[in-house]
């Protein structure tokens, strides 16, 4: 079984087919051991060889020679040089523990390990060990892993997103920050000429100039295209989403604008719903005005739910949802539960979750931590930690510590944010399942309808943390998911601003060449004191070491 986004259920997917243990590989064959085999000899021969010829040219060299005239360069040195060496040496190596550390923090990864790996493994030709012809095992698991990879990194457009002008500017006007990427505003622009674009954009004049408006990158340069696209045609609704989404700076604003761009929309749909049989350029037609009338629709339901009008907005997801049902990729039902749950309807909220939390559909932050939310409802008034450790967990609490392992498991960046261990920052346009940008976009608005519940943030920071005993290996084996991606951190960089501390899981172990750095920063710097300190015993011990290597 596997979910549209390459999110399922583990138990099912483990009892169609049984996966192999982790770690383990085929056997391999005679062919592949001999190989093997020889290249460890060949290893230990090459080494022997070379000593034996280091061995044979001793006199030659000169070896002898050369190392008492070390010896006796070594003995002329003042403890003020070997201070100098290793404060100099000290310092160096402490320069670079601190890139290291710092580009370790900011990439994931060691710089050093990096370019040893993309620069110097080829030059000493350790890619030819590891090229496998295409059809090997080990070819196969590995385009296996990269198209689950890829399906598990997809990125979506976060259906709860801002208003650019409106919240996202205010916000830059307010801090000075930028709080959108520009990767994620790229994403957007793509989805913009995806959604209200088509082929015969260049029979409507207006069309024309929106088409050029979407691909735009200066902001200035969208609304300006804008007005003159409502120049040619005053009834263009995408001309109106735009000064709506970007030029207006308040909600009311914005409604005003989209209400415009409704009238203009739905009378644009009713014509294409007249001809959508006449050619396939009028079904795409079709098809774009659809996309931009639900759109224009659903964004008018989040005006009303931000300013406080929650009914209308619940009305106006309901009706889209049953008059656009194979939509369900928009993700309305999750726009539906943040504002079922701001009405406290908890009943209509079971509902809702009973058609979406199913084991075929996607799964998201909101779906499974909405699930854990409602259970913990049930108990979490009455909870307590003593209590439970004394005649332990009754069913209803069972039931909801195992609601929320799941939730954690899905997206294990949520409860940082819910627990406000973490301070959170505007979530931006598009989220990574799973993902530390989803955890940002679900906390921001329903962090409220926790606080709102009695004990419930109790229950969730009680036991959240229990999730990881279960699950010892994340990226190799899931409980109730498949096992978390390895690409989230790198997709999560790329859609939040720089300013925000992107949130990782599992915990990445730092490498060995920052050890390696502090441990070599941390001896030099204590060579020096101690040279410094104690010149004459560090001399005779710096004096000792040539002959230690004579003999």
């Amino acid at each position: 079984m596997a979910d549209g986004d390459g999110l399922g259920e583990a138990a099912t997917a483990a009892a169609s087919s049984p996966a192999p243990a982790p770690g383990l590989s085929p056997p391999l064959g005679w062919r592949e051991r001999l190989r093997a085999g020889l290249a460890g000899t060949g290893a230990s021969l090459w080494f022997v060889a070379g000593l034996g010829l280091l061995y044979a040219l001793r006199v030659p060299l000169r070896l002898c020679e050369n190392l008492a005239a070390v010896t006796v360069f070594l003995n002329s040195l003042t403890p003020k040089f070997y201070v100098a060496l290793t404060g100099t040496s000290s310092l160096i190596s402490g320069l670079i523990f601190i890139f290291e550390w710092w580009y370790f923090h900011k990439h994931g990864t060691s710089f050093i390990e990096q370019v040893s790996v993309s620069h110097l493994r080829p030059l000493m030709g350790g890619t030819e060990g590891s090229i496998s012809e295409p059809g090997s095992p080990s070819s196969s698991r590995e385009s296996e892993t990269s198209r689950q990879n890829l399906s598990e990194c997809k990125v979506w457009r976060n259906p709860l997103n801002l208003f650019r002008g409106a919240e996202y500017r205010r916000y830059t006007w307010v801090t000075g920050k930028e709080p959108l990427t520009y990767y994620d505003m790229n994403l957007s622009a793509q989805d913009h000429q995806t959604f209200f674009t088509c082929d015969t954009d260049f029979l409507r004049p207006s069309d024309t100039v929106m088409q050029k408006a979407w691909r735009e990158r200066n902001p200035p340069a969208r609304i300006k295209a804008a007005y003159q696209a409502l120049e040619l045609n005053n009834d263009c609704a995408t001309a109106y989403v735009l000064l709506a989404e970007e030029e207006a700076t308040t909600i009311v604003d914005a409604e005003r604008l989209f209400k415009q761009a409704l009238k203009a929309g739905e009378t644009i749909y009713r014509r294409s719903q007249q001809c959508q049989h006449q050619s396939p350029q009028h079904e795409a037609q079709l098809r774009r005005d659809t996309n931009v009338l639900v759109y224009i629709k659903r964004r008018l339901a989040m005006c009303a739910r931000k300013l406080g009008r929650i009914r209308e907005a619940v009305k106006i997801m309901r009706d889209l949802m049953k008059e656009f049902p194979p939509l369900t990729m928009l993700n309305i039902h999750e726009n539906l539960l943040e504002s079922l749950l701001e009405l406290q309807a908890y009943a209509d909220v079971q509902a809702v979750l009973a058609k979406y939390d199913d084991i075929s559909l996607p799964k998201s932050a909101a779906i499974c931590y909405t699930a854990a939310l409602l259970k913990t409802r049930t108990v979490s008034d009455k909870f307590s930690p003593e209590t439970a450790s004394r005649r332990g967990l009754s069913t209803a609490e069972i039931n909801a510590v195992e609601a929320i392992h799941r939730a954690v498991e899905f997206n294990p960046h949520v409860p940082k944010y819910l627990l406000e261990m973490k301070s959170l920052i505007l979530p931006p346009e598009h989220i990574l399942k799973r993902g530390d940008s989803e955890a940002i976009a679900y906390a921001f608005f329903h962090l409220q309808h926790w606080k709102r519940i009695e004990g419930a943030l109790n229950l969730l920071q009680c036991t959240w943390e229990g999730t990881f005993r279960m699950i010892p290996y994340p990226l190799e084996k899931g409980h109730l998911f498949y096992p978390y991606p390895s690409c989230t951190e790198t997709a999560d960089r790329e859609l939040l601003p720089p300013f925000h501390h992107v949130s990782v899981y599992p915990k990445k172990e730092l490498p060995f060449f920052i050890h390696f750095t502090a441990g070599l920063c941390s001896s030099t710097a204590m060579i020096a004191l101690l040279t410094h300190q104690f010149p004459e015993i560090m001399g005779v011990f710096a004096k000792a070491v040539p002959w230690c290597l004579l003999t």
